[in-house]
Parts: C-alpha cells; structure tokens; sequence
C-alpha cells in the first residue's frame, strides 16, 4: 500500500466524503475501508477549487475577505503535494466596472500565487467573462479554452461563459470535434466546465444552452469525466457513460437544484462558519480505470 493510499484512507476518516467514478461510467460512494483497501494508487491526483468568487462582499459569507486565503492554505497543508490545480470559474464577484474588474483580478492572482505548486491551471466563470466576452480574464490568465495532457490522461477546458447566453458555440464546437478527433476512442478524457453541460436547472441558469452538443461529441469515447462549478455544491451525475461531477464553492452555498423558487445563498451559519464550502482533490488510477474523489472543508482543522 502507498503512502499516497494510506493519505487517502486518514484524510477520508476526517470527514472528506470518498467517491469512485468510474472512467467507464460507473459512479458509487465507497466507504473508507474500502478506499483504502485497493493497491496501487502511484498515478497522479489534482486539486479543484471553484467559485471563490474574489469581491463579493454580503451576509452569505461575513468573512469573504478571508476564506479564499484560508482554502490557499489549507491546500499548502496537504501532506502530499497535487500534480497540478484548477479553479473552474468564477475567480472574481461580477462588476460592471472594468476597472474594478482588472482590480479583482490582480488580486485573486496575487493571492493564489502563494499555492505551494508549480502548475495551476484557471478558467472563467460568468462573472469574470460574461460581460466583457472574456476579455480581462485573458489578460490575467491567457486563453479560455484549452487542453493539456498529463500522465496519459487528456484534459480539455471548455468556455460556456464567455457568451453571455451561456452557450460555447460554433467556433468553439467545431475546435472541440477537431480535439477529439486526434483521441482513441478509449482515451482517458477529462473535461472541465464552467456550468453544466447538461440540463439541471435551467430556470437558475444552471445548463449550457448547447451543451447537448458537447455531450454529443463527447459520447463516442467510452472514458469521459466531466468537473463543474458554478452551482456552489457537490452534485454527481450520469449521461450515459459520461460522469459530471460538481464543486463546492470557496464563497457561499447555494440551495439544491430546483429545491426552491429562486437561486439565493444559503443562510451564514454563525455556529459553524465556512459550512457548505470546499474543495476537492481528485486521484487518477489508470490501470484500474477509475478517478477517486475525496472532498476537503475550506479549512481542515
């Protein structure tokens, strides 16, 4: 057993809820016995943050100019260091202030610059693209769609918030085809998004208007794993094969999907501050074709 299992097995024991998804499709919550009895584990993991949402200030989150630094340094205290990281949007709180909007920018960047590793990957969330098409966030943090490859696994970040109608389009569509042309159709393809690519509330804007047709071309390929954000809590769910996994936020809860008449934040819980807000880090096991997902509290101690 690796050090990195047994890691695994102490850090599910403190309270991080341990899931298996299968890059076949297949999605089950293990107990932590079983995720620490298989062997093996020498691949590679990443951490995901989401919504961190740089800016807002409210009564959702009182300690909003703090929290971001906290999850920064409850990642620094893994004991194991992640290959990479990826924030999936919403680095920064919108403004309809350009100026403000560079300024939230610079700031998140200069705080985030203090994870403890070499390569942090970002894209963009509504609220940093939507009302400029992306314009500031790709004079922070480059392009907003891209892909990378890492230790045999091909990632692939789309931009769904770019347009303000919450679409990809065509362009974008025609470059992803393209991508996936060059894959084996059993390659190991992650993707990550912005909003869901499928429909899962779309009263709260929570789909990609043409997300169908990503999931369309995506579907050919049996070893596809989708991470999201924007909904603000962990959510899991399957179109056919493909697994779509969502984020907690880094700012403040929302309600469940649908669960009421309009998307508000959940109440500040004075007694237990920081409740509802997380991230994630997620192991990649190839040979025995499975990602491990454990998720992490803002603030571990």
């Amino acid at each position: 057993m690796t050090d990195r299992r047994n890691f695994l097995r102490l850090t599910a024991l403190g309270g991080g809820a341990v899931f298996m998804s299968g890059l076949f499709g297949h999605a089950l919550a293990t107990t932590s016995d079983q995720a620490g009895s298989a062997a093996g584990y020498d691949d590679f993991y990443f951490v995901q943050l989401s919504d961190s949402h740089w800016g807002y200030t409210g009564d959702a989150n009182p300690d909003a100019a703090n929290t971001l630094k906290k999850a920064v340094a409850t990642v620094n205290q893994l004991e194991v260091k992640p290959d990479f990281i990826v924030f999936t949007g919403d680095l920064t709180h919108t403004t309809d202030d350009p100026k403000e909007r560079r300024k939230r920018m610079a700031e998140f960047r200069d705080i985030v610059s203090a994870l403890n590793v070499k390569t942090v990957h970002f894209m963009p969330g509504e609220h940093d693209a939507s009302l400029d098409n992306g314009t500031a966030f790709k004079e922070f943090f480059g392009e907003t769609h891209y892909t990378f490859d890492h230790k045999g696994v091909h990632f692939i970040v789309l931009d769904n918030v770019s347009d303000p109608g919450a679409r990809i389009g065509d362009a974008q569509l025609d470059w992803l085809k393209n991508d996936l042309a060059n894959q084996a159709k059993d390659a190991r393809i992650v993707v990550f998004t912005h909003r869901p690519l499928f429909d899962l509330a779309p009263k709260w804007d929570w789909a990609t208007r043409d997300g169908d047709k990503a999931i369309a071309l995506l579907m050919p390929y049996s070893n596809v794993t989708v991470f999201y954000g924007h909904i603000h809590q962990e959510n899991h769910h399957m179109t056919g094969q493909i697994a779509h996994h969502a984020a907690k936020s880094l700012i403040f809860p929302l309600p469940a999907p649908g669960s009421q008449e309009k998307r508000t934040p959940l109440p500040w819980d004075t007694s237990a501050p920081n409740k509802g807000l997380g991230f994630r880090e997620v192991e990649a096991e190839l040979k025995e074709s499975h990602y491990e997902i454990t998720e992490f509290p803002v603030t571990k101690g």
